[in-house]
């Protein structure tokens, strides 16, 4: 007994001090910029087709490819969708092929959409 009251006991190695696992700052995700889907007004396309468009293409309801017709047409362009650049060029190529108004009949072809970056963004 006297020799386990002589005994020395290791002391734990000192270890350093890292943040708790909920304080350490991970770097956040970098968000994508954004770009607008341009719908551009011209005399050979009908409201009509503006609204079916928009919904078929975009998933609009009914009110919104109304009010984008409606933009489209006293503005001289709408804005469609605001997306990331892959989606919006997918979407602006979707309008481009979309085909030709057949309430109009001097109507050659789709219409014109382009994309831009949202300023700021």
């Amino acid at each position: 007994m006297a020799d386990k009251a002589h005994a020395a006991v290791a002391e734990p190695a000192e270890r350093t001090r890292t943040k708790p696992r909920q304080q350490q700052q991970k770097p956040k995700p970098r968000r994508q910029p954004r770009y607008n889907v341009i719908l551009w007004d011209d005399d050979d396309h009908s409201y009509e087709y503006v609204i079916i468009m928009m919904k078929e293409l975009f998933g609009h309801v009914f009110e919104k490819g109304v009010q984008i017709a409606v933009e489209v047409d006293t503005l001289g362009r709408a804005i469609c969708l605001t997306t990331t650049l892959e989606h919006a060029e997918l979407k602006r190529d979707q309008i481009h092929a979309y085909g030709k108004d057949i309430l109009i009949s001097r109507c050659k072809g789709s219409m014109s959409a382009t994309i831009e970056p949202v300023p700021g963004d």
